[in-house]
């Protein structure tokens, strides 16, 4: 009995995936439809058309789950994470004043004493 409902929960996840996608396909050309063609004058989206567009969006941002807690952002994260705990209070300082000056924004007024 137990290998049963596993059998029919195989058979279901394709179909509950494709369910999912075609819902999806549905709410993006809703949004699209609903948004886009008086905001930025842009074409009315057909159903084929919004499907297709979730493809696109999968291939070229990866979305929809995938690689978790991995990738490259993940360990370009850990290495400024073990770079900014070896540096000491003083490298800290430094490293903050030169990310200001090149975001443009000037440092923070010095708290004056009294």
């Amino acid at each position: 009995m137990h290998y049963n409902k596993k059998k029919k929960f195989f058979i279901f996840v394709p179909f509950l995936i494709i369910a999912a996608i075609l819902l999806f396909g549905w709410v993006v050309m809703l949004l699209w439809n609903a948004i886009l063609p008086s905001a930025l004058h842009a074409g009315i989206l057909t159903y084929p058309q919004a499907i297709g567009l979730l493809v696109l969006c999968r291939i070229l941002f990866g979305g929809f789950g995938g690689k978790r807690g991995g990738g490259p952002g993940f360990k370009q994260g850990m290495y400024w994470k073990e770079k900014w705990s070896g540096m000491s209070d003083e490298e800290k300082a430094k490293f903050k004043e030169q990310w200001r000056m090149r975001c443009g924004r000037p440092a923070p007024a010095e708290k004056k004493e009294e």
